[in-house]
């Protein structure tokens, strides 16, 4: 059974790597639609996605190892810097004519999608052990039977 560090690396490698080619997808079809702006907006959201989700799980996960009581506020925490963030980089870039912004969108939206869905594909296909025992020669069943 996998630790929760292990975890935290299986969904880095196992998301960031689906994301990537869910980016790389969208921004192939941004290019061919609508040209080379329309894919650099796509490379950019797909970036975007990548980092952002790749710290909030490297920033919870570090979390959880040090100070698991804390794990709800700093998720909710993280979750509410990335949206600000968020919004901080669309209106900056609202107006840009450096790419195509509805690409742009349109990939954060399925890479978003394809890192939620693969994300909660893996904590609900893998066991992790939450509790690790210390050892079972302290056991109570065993101190009872000396």
């Amino acid at each position: 059974m996998p630790r929760a560090r292990s975890i935290d690396s299986l969904v880095l490698l196992r998301a960031g790597i689906g994301t990537a080619v869910a980016g790389v997808i969208v921004a192939i079809i941004a290019a061919v639609v609508s040209g080379g702006s329309a894919a650099l907006g796509a490379a950019l959201g797909t970036a975007l996605v990548i980092v952002f989700f790749s710290v909030g799980q490297f920033a919870l996960g570090s979390v959880l190892r040090n100070n698991p009581q804390m794990a709800l506020t700093m998720a909710m925490t993280i979750y509410l810097v990335k949206i600000g963030v968020l919004l901080v980089i669309l209106v900056l870039f609202a107006d840009t004519t450096a790419f195509n912004t509805k690409s742009f969108a349109l990939a954060i939206l399925i890479c978003t999608l394809v890192w939620t869905v693969i994300e909660v594909w893996i904590f609900g296909t893998t066991k992790v052990l939450y509790v690790e025992p210390n050892s079972t020669e302290n056991s109570p069943s065993e101190k009872s039977d000396k």
